[in-house]
């Protein structure tokens, strides 16, 4: 009986503690065209040769003194993933039902009988063998499926963080030609999401979507923006649409970025006692990814120069927060903030 290429390069295990049914077996199986055949006559070796081998099927003799096929069985199906299709056939005079369902339950797929029939033999051989090989092609296709569905995400992934950063920029030309304002705060939040708990690929998505804080302000007039000095009360009250600005301008796609995006656009002046803009939300009601923007946003326009006042020391921001402590800010982020600040040792004026 001829076989294909796949059929002759089967790895197959034969466990039988009759060195006359291996001897059976292998020539029938040579006959045939099967060449990668390992053998053993003590069902104790036959893990460690399941191990190194990594068989296609497995021939196993039901009764044999000191371990039985049972007993291999119950420590050979562990050892088998449950996505993989890897046949066990027992070799066996004992046909009673009471056996067969024993093998079956413990993982068996298939039985020959003692004395065994050469046809019988391959037929079934070449039947486990299919199912055997279809398996592994569908794993490796799901596999290469799996390999290319992560390309895709990554690519996309790259993308809308392309396309973020673009946006964070456009906004940030409106009262900051050098568009480091976003930059600092996304590094910062970064810095302060990681030490909060959030993980490094979050801590990275925050970074990202803190440098659209301000995006909304695309929509709010020169003359509003871009004011040297403090805003009348109609003025602020334009001034604090940039938030819902923001939040409609970005999809609602549900994205874990676009959603910390939105988050942070949307309610980074929140405060914690409630006394915020545009939702007045309070305490761990606020998102704490907008938690973390409001703080390091505040932190460094105080540092900076802007059009309506000169930069701060750090010494004078960090003071400014801790007063604010449990008023604007929520005291655990603070803290932790001030911990970042003095690690970093940043204490020159900006």
């Amino acid at each position: 009986m001829e076989t294909t290429v796949i059929f002759e390069n089967a790895k197959i295990l034969i466990v039988d503690d009759q060195e006359t049914n291996i001897e059976l077996l292998e020539r029938i199986l040579k006959r045939a065209g099967y060449s990668q055949l390992h053998s053993t006559d003590s069902p104790r070796l036959a893990i460690p040769i399941f191990h190194e081998m990594q068989p296609d099927i497995i021939l196993l003799d039901l009764h044999m003194p000191d371990m039985d096929g049972r007993q291999l069985l119950q420590l050979l199906t562990p050892l088998i993933p449950k996505t993989t299709f890897l046949p066990i056939v027992i070799l066996t005079a004992d046909v009673t039902p009471k056996s067969k369902r024993e093998a079956l339950l413990l993982g068996a797929n298939d039985f020959l009988t003692k004395p065994l029939d050469s046809v019988e033999v391959l037929l079934r051989m070449r039947n486990l063998l299919q199912t055997r090989f279809l398996n592994l092609a569908v794993q490796q296709y799901n596999q290469q499926l799996e390999e290319r569905v992560k390309q895709r995400t990554m690519e996309l992934e790259l993308a809308q963080s392309a396309i973020i950063e673009c946006l964070a920029k456009a906004s940030e030309y409106r009262d900051d030609n050098t568009g480091e304002h976003a930059y600092r705060v996304g590094e910062m939040a970064k810095k302060l999401a990681s030490a909060l708990g959030y993980s490094k690929e979050q801590a990275e998505m925050i970074r990202l979507a803190a440098s659209l804080h301000d995006l909304g302000k695309i929509g709010i007039p020169d003359n509003i923006l871009l004011k040297p000095g403090s805003l009348t009360a109609e003025e602020y009250e334009i001034m604090q649409t940039h938030t819902t600005i923001g939040n409609e301008i970005l999809p609602k796609a549900p994205f874990p970025l676009l959603e910390f995006a939105r988050n942070i656009v949307l309610s980074h002046h929140e405060r914690w006692d409630g006394t915020g803009y545009p939702q007045g939300l309070a305490g761990d009601g606020i998102p704490l990814e907008a938690q973390i923007v409001s703080i390091v946003d505040v932190y460094d326009a105080l540092t900076h120069r802007r059009p309506y006042k000169s930069s701060w020391t750090s010494e004078r921001a960090m003071m400014e927060i801790a007063n604010q402590k449990n008023k604007q800010f929520n005291p655990k982020v603070a803290d932790t903030f001030f911990q970042i600040l003095e690690r970093e040792k940043v204490y020159s004026v900006r």
